[in-house]
């Protein structure tokens, strides 16, 4: 449990059951959204090509991260490749070893099924399950969540599909397939943050993914259409919205959940300095919160220096608090985890300093009593 004491936390966060409901409406309408032919029409001329790409399958291990305010809960980003999934489950047994073996049944069932339906969505129904699965990320083994990985490794191999963690440098891959240790792989869990794969150690997964060669999920579909942060600028824009035909229960949803956003060149800069204590400034090629500044703690030559055409400036939406045992008190963000429409989970994470850091002392995963 030592590797793990700032990840797993041992309190308990309550959620009132009316903002659950609310962003579990929100998470269902932003996958329908993604799905619209007039919001694609709009988005896909701002993605690169690897993001027009339509694999014909979803994103697995999706999340929605929230901030619960006095008015209600306020999205702050989405995600793909999103980590701790495992060990939010964790959090309902927090003596546990990092294995399968923590998932309860039901959970691992609908857990499973969420990688099976990408495998059948992709093959068109020809495959029921992965042949052989690899997760791919940069430098695994040093990655904060590698414990998470190998639980994940346990759970594929005990499904019956042979699995490993590799770097991307460890496979051969172009436009015909994938292969690993001399075998072909059919599925990529994808946890690197290349999410439009345009680095040269995933040009390889590229062609094969573009050429529809291999499974590849999350993908740059997914990403470019929800989780790139310049979507939040859509979505708390009202006239856009309505024009996009959205009901008026649609629209007044994500203008109340998502903060006002937009980029950086399109404000007014000595307004948005003057009134920088109300916004967040984030840039949107940036993942983990790295780069993120508050505006009530910028500087005003670290304001001159935000690059204008990256930066999304987003409405402040302070987290709540909750007082932990012998560690005082700490932020709270809601994490929802999901794939397409269906939620499989939701969980706190506690936390000290301007983002969630996961190394807080008595912070980290929590379990969520609705009240």
């Amino acid at each position: 449990m030592d590797a793990y004491q700032d990840i797993i936390s041992r309190e308990t966060v309550s959620v009132a059951r009316q903002d659950l409901r609310k962003m579990l409406r929100l998470v269902r309408l932003i996958d329908r959204l993604g799905r619209d032919a007039a919001y694609r029409d709009l988005v896909y001329p701002m993605l690169p090509a690897s993001a027009r790409f339509d694999p014909g399958h979803e994103a697995v291990m999706m999340c929605y991260d929230f901030h619960l305010t006095p008015e209600g809960p306020r999205l702050i980003e989405v995600n793909t490749n999103a980590g701790g999934g495992l060990f939010a489950a964790m959090a309902h047994n927090p003596d546990a070893p990092a294995s399968p073996d923590v998932l309860r049944p039901a959970l691992r069932v609908r857990l499973l099924d969420t990688f099976a339906r990408e495998m059948q969505l992709y093959s068109r129904g020809t495959k029921q399950r992965p042949a052989r699965l690899v997760i791919v990320d940069d430098a695994p083994k040093e990655q904060f969540l590698y414990p998470e990985m190998q639980a994940f490794v346990a759970l594929f191999n005990t499904w019956g599909v042979p699995s490993a963690i590799v770097t991307p440098e460890q496979l051969m891959a172009s436009a015909a397939g994938v292969r690993y240790d001399g075998s072909p792989v059919d599925m990529i869990y994808n946890r690197h943050c290349d999410f439009y794969l345009e680095s040269e150690a995933m040009a390889g997964v590229r062609e094969a993914y573009l050429s529809g060669s291999v499974c590849l999920s999350p993908n740059p579909h997914a990403y470019g259409l929800l989780a790139d942060k310049r979507r939040m600028v859509l979505w708390s824009d009202p006239d856009l919205l309505q024009a996009l035909g959205l009901s008026p229960a649609d629209c007044d949803l994500l203008t109340a959940v998502v903060p006002k956003s937009f980029l950086l060149e399109n404000g007014d800069l000595d307004r948005i300095w003057q009134e920088r204590k109300t916004w967040v400034f984030k840039p949107v090629d940036s993942f983990g919160s790295r780069g993120v500044l508050l505006g009530t703690k910028i500087s005003r030559t670290r304001f001159d220096q935000l690059p204008p055409s990256t930066t999304l400036v987003q409405q402040l939406a302070p987290p709540s608090q909750v007082d932990v045992a012998d560690f005082g008190p700490m932020k709270v963000d809601l994490r929802l985890y999901a794939y397409c429409s269906e939620v499989l989970g939701v969980t706190a994470r506690l936390y000290r300093g301007q983002v969630t850091n996961m190394r807080t002392p008595g912070g980290g995963f929590a379990p969520v009593r609705l009240i």
